[in-house]
Order: C-alpha cells, then sequence, then structure tokens
C-alpha cells in the first residue's frame, strides 16, 4: 500500500511539474508582444540594394517568430552582394522605432530609418547607404522621371545653401557640362554621363562611384551620408 501511494504522489508531482512547465510556456509566449502597425507593414518581400543599385536582391520578411524577433531571409545573390546578411537571422520594427536587422545573438546588425512611405535607408559602416524598399515602391519611383523631364540646366547647391556649380544635362546622348567656376567639390569629379536608374538620377564621374539623387519634389536630393551631400536645383 505505502509503495502505491508513493508511486501515485510521484505521479501527481510529475503531472503538476508538466502542467506547470506548459503554462509557463504559454505564459511567456503571452508575454511577446504582438507585431505593431507599421511592423505589418514589412510582411512580405523587399527590394534590398546599395545606393547606386548596381547591387539590388530580395529580403523576405515573416511573421514567424524567432525568439522574441521575427524571421527574415535573403536570396542567395543577398550572401554574394552583401557578405553582411549572413549574419542576419530576424527582424523587429518597434511603435515609431527604427527597423532592427538582427543576428542570432540578438544584436543589431543594420538599422534602417524610413526616409518615406516604403523606402528605409541606413548608413552602414563600409557599405555606404543601404536601402530597402517594397516593389510597389519601386515601380513608382521607376515611372516618376523620364528622362526628357530631367535634361537641362541645374544649380549643384552645396551643405550651406549656395550654389555651387551649374551642370548641364544633354537630352542627346547624356553628356555632362560643367559650366566655369565650379567648386573643386563638383570640378574635380570631372562628371561626364548621368542616367535614369529606377527613378533615381545617376551622375558618374570619369573616376569613381556615381552620384545617385532622389526625386525632391521636383529637385534631386543626393543619396549619400556625408555632410557634403548636394542638391540639384532647376536653373
Amino acid at each position: 500500500m505505502v509503495r502505491y501511494i508513493l508511486i501515485a504522489v510521484a505521479a501527481g508531482v510529475l503531472g503538476a511539474g508538466v502542467l506547470g512547465a506548459g503554462v509557463r510556456g504559454a505564459a511567456a509566449q503571452a508575454q511577446q508582444p504582438s507585431l505593431s502597425e507599421p511592423a505589418k507593414s514589412m510582411i512580405g518581400t523587399w527590394d534590398f540594394s546599395n545606393a547606386e543599385r548596381d547591387k539590388t536582391c530580395m529580403a523576405k520578411f515573416s511573421a514567424d517568430r524567432v525568439g522574441v524577433n521575427y524571421k527574415v531571409t535573403f536570396d542567395a545573390d543577398c550572401g554574394k552582394l552583401f557578405p553582411i546578411v549572413r549574419q542576419i537571422s530576424a527582424w523587429k520594427f518597434p511603435q515609431e522605432d527604427l527597423l532592427y536587422l538582427i543576428d542570432a545573438k540578438g544584436r543589431a546588425v543594420i538599422e534602417f530609418s524610413e526616409v518615406e512611405d516604403g523606402i528605409f535607408e541606413a548608413p552602414t559602416p563600409g557599405l555606404g547607404v543601404l536601402f530597402l524598399q517594397n516593389p510597389a515602391a519601386v515601380a513608382a519611383s521607376s515611372k516618376s522621371s523620364s528622362s526628357d523631364d530631367v535634361a537641362g540646366n541645374w544649380a549643384v547647391v552645396g551643405s550651406e545653401g549656395r550654389p555651387i556649380c551649374v551642370l548641364s544635362l544633354a537630352k542627346d546622348g547624356f553628356a555632362v557640362t560643367q559650366q566655369p567656376g565650379c567648386d573643386p567639390q563638383i570640378g574635380n569629379l570631372k562628371l561626364t554621363q548621368w542616367r535614369m536608374d529606377q527613378g533615381d538620377l545617376l551622375l558618374i564621374p570619369t573616376n569613381g562611384e556615381p552620384l545617385r539623387f532622389e526625386d525632391a519634389d521636383g529637385s534631386w536630393r543626393q543619396l549619400s551620408s556625408s555632410a557634403n551631400a548636394v542638391m540639384l536645383v532647376r536653373q
């Protein structure tokens, strides 16, 4: 009889332990924050690129949990073009906060801020400015301005708000001509060509990386983390 009583007590303790673990697990899951409204808009596939858009790939944001955060995956090209994404396994987007791409230890690898609806940017050491854009934003951007709209004369306005150069963008041949008196900041680049790319304006120097500009209500704002970023204003 004593043996049966001990077995029953042990079974009761074990059952209580299992039940307690289940309750604790359910409680822990209930305590995990739900997706905020901004975070819900992230679910789906996004265009991931550098500022020049000569490197682009796709990132898929999921509502599936990775610990207290959410799963993000990148296509095979991303790992080749941007080795940094190999560290990333999750994302979080707190209410009215930055969008974080996170490694397996919960550390932020890239921090994006939303610059306009559907477009995020992240100045990243060693990589320049990285971008996330949803496909609708990319499509709208690609239709926003044509070469005919952009050809003509543009004043280059420096960070202090004064013109430092005037550029002529030719409609035929896409040549760039610098008018006399350009500040060395622009003059030394020896800009020779321009073109449109996914709705952005590229100014191409003799040597070095193109300067990329985004449409800013009729003007063009340079996409750069540099303090010397410029604007193009129609002459």
